[in-house]
C-alpha cells in the first residue's frame, strides 16, 4: 500500500537537551528493551532421572503497544530519577513513511497498488485478488469499505470481448457473402463447416506453444474467417461449375479436385511462407508479428487441408446432381431469395461478359497497361512517403493520468491544496467517473517529491460513452487539459495511458538529455529547457515537459571539523543527530497484527520547520557535555536538485511529450531529434527510452520484412511450379496491394503503425492467392493447346466468380474490423482498414493486370529456346535426357 505500519517516537530536542539526552541514547535504549528473546526450557534433555516436567519459559522481548515503548528507560538522574521515553517523546503507532497521500475521489483512502509477476496471466490474476477482496471484506470494521476503480484488466477483458463480438459478425458477413454467391444451403455449409475445423485446431496449437488468447492472436482469427472460407469456396465452385456441366457429384468433385488441388495446395504454402520472416523479428515488435503469424498460418494449413480432404468429400456427399429435385430447406430458400439469385446471376453474367472483352482488349495493349502499372508503382512510394509513421496507436484504454507539478520546494501541503483543484475540475467533465489521486507522488518518472501530484482520471464504462463521441477518451483529455490550464499554482497536464502495459509510465514520446562530458547539473538544465521551448513552439507537439530541477531550494550545512575535533565531537555523531532529527532513523522492529514492522524516530513536526530548528539541536562530545550544533556547523542558503537521475550511466533529464491530433509519434521523434541535432551543445546527448526506444529499436522494419516476405512467396511458388519465371506472373500483382492499403490509410488519416504493416504481410498472401487462380488456370489452358492470350482470357472468365466470391467474403469477415467501436478499436481499425482496403483495391487490379502480366511473361518465354519454355518434363522425357 501507500503507506506501512511504524512504532514512530517523536522526539522533542528541548526535552532531550535538558536531560542531557540524544539521539543514540534513544536508539540505544530501544535496541536494548526491544529484543526478541528465547528464553529457553526447563527439563529439557539432558535431564537428571526422574524428571517428570518439562516447560517453556517466555518472557516480554519485543514490544507491541506504544505504551510499552514509552515506559522504556532512557536514564538514571543525578538524585535517582529515572528518565522513560514517553518523558522526551511522543510514541504513537503511525506511518513508516509520510511523503505520499493517497485519495479516491477526494476523501482519504489507502491504495493498494498490485503487480502481476512475469509471466503470470493478468485477467485470472485480477479475479482472484477481486474475489480475495471480496472475503475479506466480510471482516472490515465498520464503516471501512473498498471499491477497485483502476483496473488495467478490465480494458483487456472488454477489448477481447469486443473482438469475439467482431469474430462472430465476420462469421455472419462470409456466410451472407457464400450464400449469395453459392446459392444453396448445401454448397453454403461446405465452406462454413472449415471454420470451427480450423479454429479448433488452431486453439490446440496456440496451447502447444503456449500462446493466450489475447488480442492479438483474437485478430488473426478474425483475418483467418475469410482466409479458410476461401480455400473450401474455390473447391465447392469448381464441383458447382463441374455440376452445372452434367457431371455427377461425385464425377464432378474428382475432376475439380484435378483442377483446382494444386491453386488450393499454393494459396496453402504462399500464406504460410509469407510469415516465416515475421519469426527473426527480435524485441516487441516481433512478438506482435509472431503470435499473429502463428494464428494465421496455422488456420491456413488447416484450412488447406480441410479443403483438400474434408470439403471434398462433403461435396460428393451433399450437393445434388443438376435437376435433381430440391429439398424443403432449399424450397424455402428459392422462394424467399430465388427472385434475388436470378437478378444476381443475370448481372453477374453480363459482368463476366463484359470483363473478359475488357480484359481481351487490354492483352491486346500490354504495353500500355505495362507503362500505367509503372506509373502506379510510383503512386505506391509517393503514398508510403506521405503517410506518417507511427508505432502502436495510441487507445482508449478507459483512463488518463492527470500529473503537476509546482514550484521547486513546494511542501505537501501545497501540493494537495492543488490536487483539490485538480479533482474538482476533471470531475465535473462529462465521462470521468472517478479520480485516484496521489500527493507527493509523480507518475512520469515513478519518484516521491513534496511538488507533485498524480492523479488517475477513471473514465465511465466503455458501454454508457460509445453513444457520444464527446465522452471519447482523446476528447475527454483535451477538455480536462483545457481546465488545467486555468491553474495557476503549478503546471498540469493530461497524458494517455501507454499503449502497452508496463512500458513507460504513461503515452506520448520520451527522451532522456544525457550530460556526457561533466558540464554540470544547472547546464543540463539550461540545455533540457531550451530543448523543450523548442519543441512547444512545433505544430505538431502538444505537451514537452520534464520533471528534472536542478535549481530546488536547499541548505548547506557546513561543518566546522577542526573544531568539531577541538571540542571532542565525533563526525558521526553529527551525522547522527541530523539524520534522526530531520530524516527518519530505522530502530529495529516490532509484531503487529501477525507481520513484523519498523521503529522510527524522528523530532516533532515543530522542530523541523526552518534553520532555526538545526541551530536548537544538540549532541554529545567526548567529555560527556552536551554541545549545540550551531557552534560546530554553517547554514548558507542554495540551490540544488531534489533527484538526479542517470540513464546508462550519465546524469539525464527527461522530457515527456505528446504530438498533437494527427501528428503520429514517427513524425513527433523526427521532429524532436532535429531540435536536439541542432540546438543541444556539444556536452550533451540523448537517448529515447521507454516506447519511443522501442519505435526507434524496430526502425522501419517493414522495409525489410516486406521484401523477404515477398521473396519467401516467391521462392516458395517457384518450388511449386518447378519455374522461376511463372511465379513473377503472380508476384507482380503485389505492390498493388500496398497501394490501395496505404491509400485508405491515408484517406482515414490514419497513420502506418505496426498493425498496418502486419495488415500488409497478410495481404501479400492474399495477393498472390487471387493471382494463382488466374496463372494456375491459364497455364492448364496453355499446356491444352489454347494460345497465351485466349488461355488467360478463358481463364479469367471461369475465374472471376471465384475470384470475387472469395475476396469479398475475406472483405466482409474483416468489415467489422473497420469499424470497430469500443476498447482497442484503435488497433482493429489499423488493422482492418489497411487489410479491407487491400483487398478491394488488390482485387480490382488484379483481375485486369494479371493476365496481362501472364501473357508477356508467356510470350518472352515463347522467345527462348524450346528447352526453356516447359517449366515441367515428363518423367520418359527426363530418363531420355539422362539416357542420352
Amino acid at each position: 500500500g501507500a503507506r506501512e505500519y511504524s512504532m514512530r517516537v517523536w522526539l522533542d530536542p528541548d526535552r532531550m537537551w535538558a536531560r542531557q539526552l540524544t539521539t543514540n541514547d534513544v536508539m540505544s535504549a530501544i535496541q536494548a528493551q526491544n529484543v526478541q528473546v528465547a528464553a529457553g526450557r526447563l527439563g529439557s534433555e539432558p535431564t537428571p532421572p526422574g524428571t517428570n516436567l518439562e516447560l517453556s519459559v517466555n518472557t516480554e522481548g519485543r514490544l507491541i503497544t506504544p505504551e510499552q515503548f514509552r515506559k522504556i528507560l532512557l536514564k538514571h538522574g543525578d538524585r535517582g530519577e529515572l528518565v522513560y521515553l514517553g518523558d522526551v517523546a511522543r510514541v504513537e503507532l503511525g506511518a513508516r513513511d509520510y511523503s505520499v497521500a493517497s485519495y479516491l475521489d477526494g476523501k482519504p483512502s489507502q491504495a493498494l497498488v498490485i503487480y502481476q509477476t512475469p509471466g503470470a496471466n493478468a485477467v485470472a490474476t485480477a479475479h482472484r485478488v477481486s474475489a480475495a477482496m471480496q472475503e475479506l471484506a466480510k471482516r472490515f470494521p465498520k464503516g471501512l469499505q473498498y471499491a477497485i476503480v483502476y483496473n488495467t484488466t478490465t480494458f483487456v477483458e472488454q477489448s477481447i470481448e469486443a473482438v469475439i463480438h467482431t469474430l462472430i459478425e465476420a462469421v455472419v458477413l462470409v456466410l451472407i457473402v457464400v450464400l449469395v454467391f453459392l446459392q444453396t444451403w448445401r454448397a453454403t455449409l461446405i465452406p462454413m463447416v472449415a471454420v470451427p475445423v480450423s479454429l479448433v485446431g488452431t486453439f490446440a496449437v496456440m496451447a502447444v506453444f503456449g500462446f493466450s488468447l489475447n488480442n492479438l492472436s483474437l485478430f488473426g482469427l478474425v483475418l483467418a474467417i475469410g482466409i479458410v472460407v476461401d480455400d473450401a469456396l474455390v473447391v465447392v465452385e469448381a464441383v458447382e461449375h463441374n455440376i452445372e456441366h452434367g457431371l455427377s457429384p461425385k464425377e464432378a468433385t474428382r475432376k475439380a479436385m484435378d483442377t483446382v488441388g494444386g491453386a488450393v495446395l499454393a494459396i496453402a504454402i504462399v500464406l504460410s511462407a509469407v510469415f516465416i520472416p515475421t519469426a527473426f523479428i527480435s524485441g516487441i515488435t516481433g512478438q506482435f508479428y509472431r503470435q499473429f503469424a502463428l494464428t494465421i498460418a496455422v488456420a491456413t494449413l488447416i484450412s488447406a487441408f480441410n479443403s483438400l480432404t474434408l470439403s471434398p468429400a462433403l461435396a460428393a456427399l451433399l450437393l445434388k446432381p443438376k435437376g435433381a429435385k430440391k429439398d424443403l430447406i432449399a424450397r424455402g430458400l428459392d422462394l424467399v431469395l430465388g427472385w434475388f439469385f436470378r437478378l444476381f446471376n443475370k448481372g453477374f453474367g453480363a459482368a463476366t461478359d463484359a470483363y473478359a472483352s475488357a480484359v481481351r482488349r487490354l492483352l491486346r495493349l500490354a504495353g500500355v497497361v505495362l507503362l500505367v502499372y509503372v506509373g502506379l508503382l510510383v503512386l505506391t512510394v509517393l503514398g508510403f512517403k506521405t503517410v506518417p509513421v507511427g508505432f502502436i496507436p495510441m487507445q482508449d484504454q478507459g483512463y488518463l493520468i492527470g500529473l503537476a507539478q509546482l514550484p521547486d520546494g513546494a511542501t505537501l501541503q501545497r501540493s494537495d491544496e492543488m490536487r483539490q483543484q485538480m479533482v474538482r475540475l476533471a470531475s465535473s467533465v462529462p465521462g470521468v467517473s472517478h479520480t485516484v489521486e496521489f500527493t507527493g507522488f509523480s507518475g512520469l518518472d515513478g519518484t516521491n517529491r513534496s511538488n507533485a501530484v498524480t492523479t488517475f482520471l477513471v473514465l465511465a464504462p466503455f458501454e454508457e460513452r460509445v453513444k457520444d463521441p464527446k465522452e471519447n477518451g482523446f476528447v475527454i483529455l483535451a477538455e480536462v487539459q483545457r481546465r488545467f490550464a486555468s491553474l495557476q499554482e503549478g503546471r498540469a497536464l493530461v497524458f494517455p495511458p501507454p499503449p502497452v502495459q508496463g512500458i513507460g509510465n504513461a503515452g506520448g514520446f520520451k527522451l532522456q538529455v544525457e550530460d556526457r562530458r561533466d558540464a554540470g547539473l544547472p547546464a543540463l538544465q539550461a540545455a533540457t529547457d531550451a530543448l523543450i521551448g523548442k519543441t512547444m513552439a512545433q505544430p505538431g507537439i502538444a505537451t514537452a515537459f520534464s520533471t528534472f530541477r536542478s535549481q530546488a531550494p536547499q541548505l548547506y550545512l557546513d561543518i566546522d571539523r577542526r573544531k568539531a575535533e577541538t571540542l571532542g565531537v565525533p563526525l558521526n555523531s553529527i551525522f547522527g543527530t541530523l539524520q534522526s532529527y530531520l530524516g527518519s532513523a530505522y530502530v529495529n522492529d516490532f509484531n503487529f497484527l501477525n507481520r513484523v514492522y519498523q521503529v522510527n524516530i524522528q523530532a516533532e513536526n515543530a522542530f523541523r520547520l526552518g534553520p532555526e530548528s538545526i541551530r536548537r539541536l544538540y549532541t554529545r562530545n567526548e567529555n560527556n557535555e552536551m554541545v549545540p550544533l550551531s557552534t560546530l556547523l554553517n547554514i548558507t542558503e542554495t540551490n540544488g536538485p531534489d533527484k538526479v537521475m542517470h540513464y546508462n550511466l550519465y546524469p539525464s533529464a527527461d522530457i515527456n511529450g505528446v504530438p498533437q491530433p494527427g501528428f503520429s509519434s514517427g513524425q513527433a521523434m523526427a521532429l524532436t531529434q532535429r531540435l536536439a541535432a541542432e540546438n543541444l551543445p556539444q556536452q550533451f546527448g540523448y537517448e529515447w527510452t521507454e516506447m519511443a526506444l522501442q519505435q526507434q529499436l524496430a526502425g522501419n522494419s517493414a522495409m525489410y520484412i516486406f521484401p523477404l516476405c515477398v521473396l519467401f512467396v516467391f521462392l516458395a511458388l517457384a518450388a511449386q511450379y518447378e519455374s522461376w519465371t511463372l511465379p513473377a506472373a503472380i508476384i507482380l500483382i503485389v505492390p498493388m496491394c500496398l497501394l490501395a492499403a496505404i491509400s485508405g490509410v491515408f484517406l482515414r488519416g490514419m497513420d502506418n503503425n505496426i498493425f498496418t504493416q502486419i495488415g500488409l504481410v497478410v495481404l501479400v498472401g492474399l495477393a498472390c492467392k487471387n493471382a494463382i487462380l488466374i496463372v494456375e488456370y491459364a497455364k492448364q489452358q496453355m499446356d491444352s493447346g489454347l494460345e497465351r492470350r485466349e488461355a488467360a482470357v478463358e481463364a479469367c472468365r471461369l475465374r472471376l466468380r471465384p475470384i470475387l466470391m472469395t475476396s469479398f467474403a475475406f472483405s466482409m469477415g474483416v468489415w467489422p474490423l473497420v469499424n470497430a467501436l469500443g476498447p482497442g478499436s484503435e488497433m482493429r481499425q489499423a488493422l482492418g482498414t489497411a487489410v479491407f482496403s487491400g483487398m478491394l483495391g488488390v482485387t480490382f487490379f488484379g483481375i485486369f493486370l494479371t493476365p496481362v502480366f501472364f501473357s508477356v511473361i508467356m510470350k518472352l518465354l515463347a522467345r527462348q529456346p524450346a528447352a526453356k519454355v516447359s517449366p515441367r518434363r515428363r518423367p520418359e522425357e527426363e530418363l531420355e535426357k539422362v539416357t542420352a
